[in-house]
């Protein structure tokens, strides 16, 4: 299957129509905060008992950049046809419009999974859909695309289910900001 569907040349070319994660620089300050924050911590533990060696500094050290990787969220950015995560080492570049399965994992954390006509994967948080209606909406134009063309086999009712709730997470909001809540 891999290779049946060629990248879209055009889809970094209208930058109005990219839209990305608004929340993101703040979830990566947060991130180097709790690493930073158990660092000094372990630090002055360390240093208060005297058995702070250059060799436990680094493990610390070590232990805190750890604890900023796991904390990290992909970055996600999405545009006409296309979304993408992007890591620590690697971007996952999926097309919305060739999308043939989506799935919705539970866990510690619900994680959205898609994948598209060549075999490529892409997870985010469902919280990153809720925070962005723009990444919302071009994700759900593109899976509208790929049921039109009979590609989505697997997934139409995680995607209608998303969407009520960032329907009542929405309706929740305007009643919050209006004071009717």
């Amino acid at each position: 299957m891999r290779g049946l569907i060629a990248p879209s040349s055009g889809h970094r070319s209208s930058p109005g129509a990219v839209a990305h994660d608004r929340e993101w620089t703040g979830d990566r300050r947060d991130a180097w905060l709790c690493s930073l924050t158990l660092l000094g911590l372990l630090l002055l533990l360390d240093g208060a008992s005297g058995r702070l060696t250059p060799l436990r500094a680094a493990l610390w050290a070590g232990l805190a950049v750890l604890l900023f990787i796991v904390l990290l969220p992909p970055r996600v950015t999405a545009g006409e046809g296309w979304l993408a995560t992007c890591g620590l080492l690697h971007e996952r570049r999926i097309r919305t419009d060739c999308l043939v399965s989506v799935r919705c994992l539970d866990g510690v954390g619900q994680r959205l999974v898609l994948r598209d006509l060549n075999g490529t994967r892409a997870e985010l948080d469902p919280k990153v859909l809720i925070a962005n209606p723009d990444i919302w909406r071009l994700l759900q134009a593109g899976a509208r695309t790929s049921s039109e063309r009979g590609l989505l086999t697997c997934g139409a009712g995680v995607l209608r289910q998303l969407s009520r709730r960032i329907d009542s997470e929405a309706a929740h909001l305007v009643f919050k900001a209006s004071g009717l809540e």
